[in-house]
């Protein structure tokens, strides 16, 4: 059994019928867990159309909730430090998707791969819109 954490690109390509969408519904089948973590949520509602939130709402209640306490943001902070010595910006909304991935030992899917150069972070490429 795998935990997957699905970011916000994973998750609009699942809302718009993209292959996405059949992967999920194949990882429940094989006992794998799908994850999200409210910063995904926010963005996902942030560009939903209200007919389109009923369909994002049951997508939504079929996925574990990654908890984004103290520990995450200590962890999303150090990145953001450390790469920033390095002259990398990393967005705060990625640190905190992938720390909570990192949290619950989740593999994170995204469709943007190149935002998460985390070492302590498994990232699996799930190109949008195939």
């Amino acid at each position: 059994m795998a935990r997957i954490l699905l970011d916000s690109t994973v998750l609009i390509d699942a809302l718009r019928g993209g292959s996405v969408a059949q992967r999920v519904r194949r990882m429940r089948r094989s006992g794998d867990e799908p994850w999200v973590s409210a910063i995904s949520v926010e963005e996902i509602w942030r560009g939903l159309f209200p007919h389109e939130e009923t369909d994002a709402d049951r997508l939504m209640r079929g996925l574990r909730l990654a908890p984004l306490g103290v520990r995450e943001g200590q962890r999303a902070g150090k990145w953001r430090r450390d790469y920033a010595k390095q002259g990398v910006t990393l967005h705060q909304a990625d640190c905190l998707i992938a720390a909570a991935a990192v949290g619950v030992d989740a593999t994170l899917a995204t469709a943007n791969v190149d935002d998460f150069p985390m070492q302590e972070l498994n990232v699996e490429h799930w190109p949008s819109g195939l």
